[in-house]
């Protein structure tokens, strides 16, 4: 918000007052924006907790702040059937033992942010199976 402020050309004072009056009605709170930002990117477009930790910085957030929302909404199991769930819809009839299949859905899940331990757990075995 101070950035955007400053580049339309406030003075800082400006800037401090705005802020100050925004957080007065609760209108900037950074927590509340980071989980509402990573519930809905990790239901949406399936991002997995490495993606969403970095498109939280770029906006600006604490590293406190979060570690705190990704541990709330990622746990390991959940971050692995998230994994397996979009996995699943994007190579639903591919055969993982080929390897051109297996690196594009290793690429594929790392580029969404998952970990190299889901992404393993989850492509040593067939998809469809809970190993």
């Amino acid at each position: 918000m101070k950035n955007y402020l400053r580049r339309r050309g406030a003075t800082d004072a400006v800037v401090n007052a705005t802020i100050e009056k925004l957080r007065g009605f609760n209108f900037i709170n950074d927590e509340t924006f980071a989980r509402n930002w990573a519930l809905s990117r990790a239901q949406s477009q399936g991002y997995g907790p490495g993606k969403i930790e970095q498109e939280l910085k770029t906006k600006g957030v604490i590293d406190a702040v979060i570690r705190a929302v990704v541990k709330e909404i990622f746990d390991q199991e959940d971050e692995e059937n998230r994994a397996r769930k979009i996995l699943k819809k994007k190579f639903s009839s591919d055969n993982f033992h080929e390897p051109r299949v297996m690196r594009r859905a290793v690429a594929f899940l790392q580029r969404r942010g998952y970990s190299s331990k889901v992404i393993f757990t989850l492509l040593r075995c067939p998809i469809d199976d809970n190993c």
